[in-house]
């Protein structure tokens, strides 16, 4: 047996080793070979599981998407507004706490139709955001959906870039006024 032999869930090993690469060094310096010697598999396995690059960015994208999905469901909250606007603090914790990861979710490189997962597992992520504001307003809103989305990002990324403070207290306070403001409005 091989010392680079691998058992058990290859898929998964390789997502974690390639997130972490791509946490350190972002994703123009992701290789699968760099993946797969981090992970302590040969050179070839990675291509079990992703027939190239792209689809390993794809599936780390679209896993952001799907545990930034599940982190906004699983909020707490009294009131509809409390937890539309604790899914936006859990919007920009994600982003915190993956940002390299954040950004290949929302900047992939190379064409959209590479990333069919990612957008897939996007468009999921706002449904999930589409469910809050309704049931904050009563129905459905497009433009109050994207308002939302866009506070959440501009927050997460404006932190992300240090332009403005990563402070707890400016995010809720931030996305409370909004959600506020839109539980007002009906």
């Amino acid at each position: 047996m091989s010392a680079t032999y691998h058992h058990g869930d290859l898929r998964n090993a390789l997502l974690v080793a390639a997130t972490e690469l791509l946490e350190a060094h972002g994703p123009a310096a992701l290789s699968l070979r760099d993946v797969a010697r981090s992970a302590g598999v040969s050179h070839n396995a990675p291509y079990r599981h992703f027939a190239n690059r792209d689809a390993l960015l794809d599936a780390i994208a679209a896993d952001g998407f799907r545990a930034l999905a599940d982190d906004m469901r699983t909020v707490k909250g009294r009131q509809p507004a409390d937890r539309l606007a604790a899914m936006g603090q859990a919007y920009v914790a994600a982003a915190r706490a993956r940002p390299g990861r954040f950004a290949l979710m929302f900047a992939p490189p190379g064409a959209p139709d590479a990333f069919p997962a990612t957008a897939a597992a996007a468009q999921h992520t706002y449904a999930v955001l589409a469910a809050a504001v309704r049931e904050v307003v009563g129905r459905d809103d497009p433009v109050a959906v994207a308002s939302a989305w866009a506070l959440a990002h501009g927050l997460a990324d404006l932190a992300r870039h240090a332009l403005i403070p990563a402070d707890v207290a400016l995010v809720t306070t931030a996305t409370r006024r909004f959600a506020r403001s839109l539980a007002a409005s009906v």
